[in-house]
């Protein structure tokens, strides 16, 4: 028994044929789902099914074709798109301005003319309006320095503003202006329930008037990231700051305006201050619940009020060891905390008894480290009118006092 294969030209002619078939009834079947495709996008662009809206534009340009006596009219299409994005600028970015710091020329300038001039810009957000009057918050480093302040809106139109009270250790500010011409104001969000991945928006002025208005979109890189802040620039970290860290792109002239969520909420302001402009793609920006109370304080008194201790500080560990030890007389294995400089007269430190060189090494039970711990602990722990308990050594010896906080200044 053999075996054979069929090479009649009918077997091939027959399998050549169902073949085709299955072609050609793909293709006829790909052009008619084309058609009801092409046929069904109005019909579901109009019952909003689709993210876009189907509009005929006014100009229509017909082409006329002679062939076969046929009328082609040809009609341009433009797509009104509505997303998340979209809906949430639309909500928030006309509350977002231009903060112009107009600053005057000194006597002694080099053509001897006393003038005032722009000396920068930056953003800021609308986020209240009461009567008359509408609020503006911003950055402190926006507008420090300046002799007169400007806000610019997404129109164009500039109104003089006021500056109501600035914080150097928050990096912000707040600002009155008339509120006639204010058309919309911000809405703050949640910061605390952000998640890392959610998409944000950041709405500002970089780079100046040039790009206002401008957009940008990332995602929130990092939560409560803490960055070291040297307030008077002597090359010693004064504060840390707890921001948000966003890969939205944050350009010089952003400072002061807002991060959003999908939902268009003011979740943070941004701050060029506290961004390291040499990192690339790495944005921060202050929280909106870490900075309402301060908003608030600045709006309501001019300044913020924190509890008071009445000392000027040094961290032990920028002390050298020599006077750690014959000066202040600390134990070898104690080498963190702070020492006292001075004392105020009449302040709550020395109405509790401590007195200059004194080393406070905890508060409350918490070991402080340095002059940022006990500055946390004081102005974010702590209360005006509330007791402060604190250890601290003196000639050798650990010893404890307890403190009534009262509000005047910074430590």
């Amino acid at each position: 028994m053999g075996y054979y294969d069929d090479h009649t030209q009918g077997r091939y002619r027959e399998q050549r044929s169902k073949r085709g078939g299955v072609l050609l009834a793909s293709l006829v079947g790909a052009i008619i789902g084309a058609i009801l495709v092409i046929l069904a996008i109005p019909t579901l662009s109009k019952q909003g099914i689709l993210p876009y809206k189907l509009t005929a534009d006014q100009n229509q340009a017909a082409e006329t074709s002679n062939h076969d006596n046929q009328q082609n009219v040809v009609e341009k299409v433009s797509y009104d798109v509505n997303t998340n994005t979209t809906k949430a600028v639309a909500k928030t970015g006309s509350a977002v301005v231009g903060i112009n710091n107009i600053q005057s020329s000194s006597f002694w300038s080099d053509n001897g003319d006393s003038s005032e001039q722009a000396a920068g810009t930056g953003s800021g957000v609308i986020y209240k309006k009461a009567g008359s009057k509408a609020y503006v918050v911003t950055n402190h480093h926006v507008v420090e320095g300046a002799t007169s302040l400007e806000v610019s809106l997404d129109d164009g139109t500039k109104i003089p503003a006021k500056l109501l009270g600035s914080d150097i250790w928050t990096d912000l500010a707040v600002l009155e202006i008339d509120a006639s011409k204010i058309k919309k104001v911000a809405e703050f969000g949640n910061s605390d329930s952000l998640k890392l991945g959610e998409p944000v928006i950041a709405i500002g002025n970089p780079l100046g008037a040039t790009f206002s208005g401008s957009v940008t979109q990332g995602i929130i890189s990092g939560l409560k990231r803490t960055i070291p802040v040297d307030i008077n620039q002597d090359g010693v970290v004064d504060w840390q700051s707890e921001v948000l860290q966003t890969d939205a792109a944050i350009n010089p002239g952003n400072s002061g305006g807002a991060l959003i969520n999908m939902e268009g909420q003011v979740i943070g302001i941004n701050s060029m201050k506290i961004s390291q402009e040499a990192v690339e793609g790495i944005g921060l920006s202050i929280p909106i619940n870490s900075a309402k109370p301060i908003i608030d304080d600045l709006e309501q008194f001019g300044v913020v009020k924190r509890p008071y201790m009445g000392v000027d500080l040094k961290s032990i560990s920028e002390i050298p060891a020599y006077y750690q030890e014959q000066t202040l007389k600390l134990p070898r294995d104690v080498n963190y905390g702070v020492a006292l400089r001075q004392v105020m007269h009449n302040s709550p430190a020395s109405e509790a008894g401590l007195q200059e060189l004194d080393v406070i090494v905890e508060m409350d039970g918490e070991k402080i480290n340095d002059v940022i711990d006990l500055r946390k602990h004081l102005y974010q722990k702590k209360k005006i009118g509330e007791k402060l308990k604190v250890k601290f050594y003196r000639a050798g010896k650990l010893k404890e006092t307890t403190l009534t906080l009262s509000g005047e200044k910074l430590e």
